[in-house]
């Protein structure tokens, strides 16, 4: 930072006559870079951790991380004592601690049992903050069979000493100086009460207990930080107050959980207020305190996190909460909420220095886009389990796309359906926006903006998401389309509704289905043409803790096994055609699966009493024509994206000047009225501390009238960490009045660590008066771990404005299920196939029909045989013969 600092003093000497503010503005751009944490909503996927307001496992020993949770979330906690007394031991008690720091309290109900019990709170009797039984548990005299004192974790808490009492003679002690301090944790005891327990078939409950996390520290509440007001202070928790504010959550992680005695940082980054952005800070609160029209809070969210985890993960998780951004401005931390803003400036041409190069992507490749969101949520009702939200998907985004692109999105961290459902639209629009720009600024225009603010320029509204000043005090904004419409709540359905499951109610003791049997069976479809399937049977189970039925099948002499599951176990019958081929004879058997869980077992292995049947012809060719028809759409699409951007790209990087680097420019020019001849040549090298780029342009233009030829290239290399790429474009035009004829070949070569790909690339185009004619030559190659694929592909079309016909033809080796495959498809009206020996007849396939004069074949499987009068009709299926006179 020091090298920073005195390289600014000099800039702002020269430029500002010393001043300290230019010092400290220059320094924080050099040293920062200034840059924006923009995440992206792309194919990079979520952390392989899922953070959620859930922490569903019980944890056990002392090597357990430090752990906390912001807002609401269920737990079971880490176990941390257990000691047992009483004749036949019917008394025990356990110690359950929640979470790190000073926690607000329980929500008035646990989980047990897979039901929910309501909490009945009662007097204390200790030093705990408060006590509470169990409703059920509770006999006549008001004594609780289960008992759950509670405490918060505050600084300096008392000692359970009802269980230091009862343990004291006991081989496993609970200490007087067992106060655990700093820790948010419970003490259930439980009396083994007959009524309860052993009358009613239940064992030792297994608890899951809802907290009231972590008292929070919120600055606008406190009168000594500029723009606060109220009695909250950073160095006093006593005036903390619990919240599920998403920004607030954020700054108390930044902040960090401290250590009682030693100060040191147990959970979040640690950082102090003058490290924080606040002024961002300030604004992201307010906006997730706003009320929507549903009257809801914009945002809300809960996370459980421990000392383990990433913080880059965690500041994600919350960031998504609120659907913004992290932001690093001149070194201080900051966010910027999901919410729109009003644009500080204009940008305009005079603005923008003529002699530096700009980069503008207004439309983002297809494949950095998506036009179907999925995603889940915490459902409180569902017992916070997961649960789906409705899919975000528009049709006429699908079809510009070409095809349907499906990606997903969790908000574990959200427990408010309405909520979620919010920030999946949210994040879909703000995907779909996706246009981006690298603009060089005057640096009058560029001190008097920053990053996180919003500024308009040709005729949108950007968000600057990085801000970059060079060692001459050059400015650069690296912009990232938006607009207030993403946050609008036009069309934004409520959340999907989550009906709390049924409680089991006394559960039988069956570990399988009763009566289960297999056998071969057929679906019927159109035109009387079937697929082979398996149907299993059994005697529905009168038992609600029956939620499924899975079943376990094989071909018989084989060892691979496939599994199917009913999830409706009332039926007492499913069928399947998973895995299930023709002509096969297959055994089966079933199993149960059961909300709470119990001892389940497998019935005998059924055996199907005959083969299943053949799969008729048209079932196969239907998915096999799907797959063709779509793989040309997808041909169609390159085709389109590869003659019309591919010029305006070409002449977009040849007008690229002042790039940073060292850049040699010779030209020849020719002129005499309007006859104009002219060869350029740019040759360009830039180097960075992370990439490395050389690229070679030349130009060659002849043109008289209406009449021109054009000849551009561009070789490009380029080699990053991680990455490397060759590729060379070159397009060659000739023009009359209008009628183009246009060539474009194209080669790229590209390595990184998750792959490698080699394409190959030639086009020809002509257009005259309104009808056109293309054709596309492709060539590629692919080597990743999912699989190695290859393709050669030719696409033909020709046409006039209105109407235009396609023809081509492709061969691939392509990876499925892990399996390479090959296949070769043609598109034409008529598909030939001849000897070239005028004696023999070609096979042909037209309109549908394959024509062939004669035929030598082994075997045929059908399904219907009929003479071309219509005199003789032979089906093979149903095993008839009919003859009409």
């Amino acid at each position: 930072m020091a090298i920073f600092t005195g390289i600014a003093t000099a800039i702002a000497g020269a430029l500002f006559g010393g001043s300290a503010l230019a010092t400290s503005l220059i320094g924080g751009a050099l040293a920062f870079g200034a840059k924006f944490a923009v995440g992206k909503l792309t194919q990079q996927k979520q952390g392989k951790q899922k953070h959620t307001a859930v922490q569903g496992e019980i944890q056990f020993g002392g090597d357990v991380p430090v752990g906390t949770l912001y807002g609401v979330g269920k737990t079971k906690g880490q176990r941390a004592f257990y000691a047992k007394w009483d004749k036949g031991n019917k008394r025990n008690a356990e110690v359950f601690i929640l979470a790190n720091g000073w926690c607000h309290g329980l929500e008035p109900y646990v989980y047990m049992y897979g039901e929910k019990y309501n909490l009945v709170a009662q007097a204390t009797i200790g030093n705990e903050v408060a006590r509470y039984g169990v409703q059920g548990f509770i006999d006549g005299d008001g004594n609780s069979a289960i008992s759950i004192r509670f405490y918060d974790g505050r600084p300096g808490q008392g000692v359970d000493q009802r269980l230091v009492d009862v343990t004291a003679n006991l081989g496993n002690k609970w200490k007087a100086t067992s106060k655990l301090s700093g820790m948010c944790y419970v003490v259930v005891e439980r009396y083994y009460h007959l009524e309860f327990f052993r009358d009613a078939g239940k064992g030792k409950p297994d608890i899951d207990f809802v907290l009231r996390g972590l008292r929070e520290y919120d600055p606008r509440k406190d009168s000594t930080v500029a723009g606060g007001s109220g009695t909250q202070r950073l160095n006093t928790p006593s005036t903390w107050v619990h919240t599920k504010n998403p920004a607030v959550h954020r700054l108390n992680y930044q902040l960090g959980l401290r250590a009682l005695v030693s100060g040191r940082t147990l959970i979040g980054e640690g950082k102090s207020l003058g490290q924080i952005d606040l002024a961002t800070y300030f604004v992201a609160m307010n906006v997730c305190d706003t009320l929507r029209a549903n009257g809801k809070k914009t945002y809300e969210c809960s996370l459980f996190v421990s000392g383990d985890d990433d913080h880059t993960e965690v500041l994600k998780q919350f960031d998504d909460a609120m659907a913004g951004y992290g932001l690093n401005r001149r070194g201080l931390s900051g966010v910027i909420p999901g919410a729109p803003q009003i644009p500080v400036k204009d940008l305009t041409a005079a603005d923008i220095p003529i002699d530096r190069a700009k980069d503008v992507q207004f439309r983002p490749s297809a494949f950095e886009r998506f036009n179907h969101l999925s995603g889940q949520f915490t459902s409180i009702e569902s017992m916070w389990n997961p649960e789906s939200l409705k899919p975000v998907y528009v049709n006429a985004d699908i079809a510009a796309d070409g095809r349907n692109r499906q990606t997903s999105i969790d908000f574990l961290q959200v427990t408010d359906p309405d909520i979620a459902q919010y920030l999946l639209n949210i994040r879909y629009r703000q995907n779909r926006m996706g246009g981006k720009a690298t603009v060089p600024v005057s640096r009058r225009f560029g001190l008097a903006v920053q990053e996180g603010e919003w500024i308009t320029w040709r005729g949108k509204s950007w968000l600057i998401s990085e801000w970059r000043a060079d060692e001459r005090l050059r400015i650069t904004l690296v912009l990232s389309e938006t607009s207030a419409a993403i946050y609008d709540d036009d069309g934004i359905e409520p959340g999907p509704i989550v009906v709390p499951p049924t409680p089991p109610i006394n559960p039988s003791l069956l570990s399988t289905v009763q009566n289960f049997n297999v056998a071969a069976g057929m679906i019927n479809g159109a035109q009387g043409y079937d697929t082979p399937a398996l149907v299993f049977t059994w005697t529905p189970p009168d038992d609600p803790t029956i939620t499924a039925v899975r079943f376990v099948y094989q071909i018989e002499g084989t060892m691979e096994l496939f599994e199917d599951q009913c999830t409706s176990p009332e039926d007492g019958s499913f069928r399947t055609t998973k895995n299930v081929v023709s002509g096969k004879v297959y055994n089966a058997r079933a199993t149960i699966t059961t909300v709470p869980d119990r001892l389940r077992t497998f019935t005998p292995w059924m055996t199907t009493a005959q083969p299943t049947g053949l799969q008729t012809l048209l079932t196969g060719l239907k998915e096999l024509q799907d797959d063709a028809l779509n793989r040309f759409k997808e041909l169609q699409q390159e085709m389109d994206e590869f003659f019309r951007p591919r010029l305006v790209e070409l002449l977009d990087a040849f007008s690229l000047e002042g790039a940073v680097g060292q850049i040699e420019r010779q030209q020849i020019v020719a002129t005499i009225g309007d006859a104009l001849a002219q060869i350029t040549e740019e040759r360009r090298v830039r180097v960075s501390e992370n990439e490395a780029m050389a690229q070679l342009l030349t130009y060659l233009q002849a043109s008289l009238g209406g009449t021109s030829a054009r000849l551009i290239t561009e070789e490009t290399v380029r080699a990053t960490t991680d990455s490397a790429l060759a590729s060379s474009i070159t397009t060659l035009d000739a023009e009359v009045d209008g009628n183009l004829a246009r060539l474009i070949a194209e080669e790229t070569a590209r390595a990184d660590g998750d792959g490698a790909l080699a394409s190959s690339i030639s086009g020809v185009s002509a257009d005259f008066n309104g009808r056109f004619a293309q054709g596309l030559v492709k060539f590629e190659a692919v080597a990743a771990p999912t699989g190695v694929d290859a393709r050669f592909s030719v696409l033909l079309r020709a046409g006039t404005n209105q109407s235009f016909k396609v023809s081509g033809f492709y061969v691939e080796l392509y990876t499925e299920g892990g399996v390479q495959k090959s296949r070769m498809a043609v598109q034409a009206d008529q598909f030939l196939v001849t000897s070239g020996n005028s004696r023999h007849y070609p096979l042909v396939y037209e309109n549908g029909v394959l024509k062939l004069a004669v035929a030598d074949i082994g075997t045929v499987n059908a399904g219907l045989l009929q003479s071309l009068n219509g005199k003789m009709k032979i089906d093979l299926n149903n095993g008839t013969i009919e003859i009409f006179s």
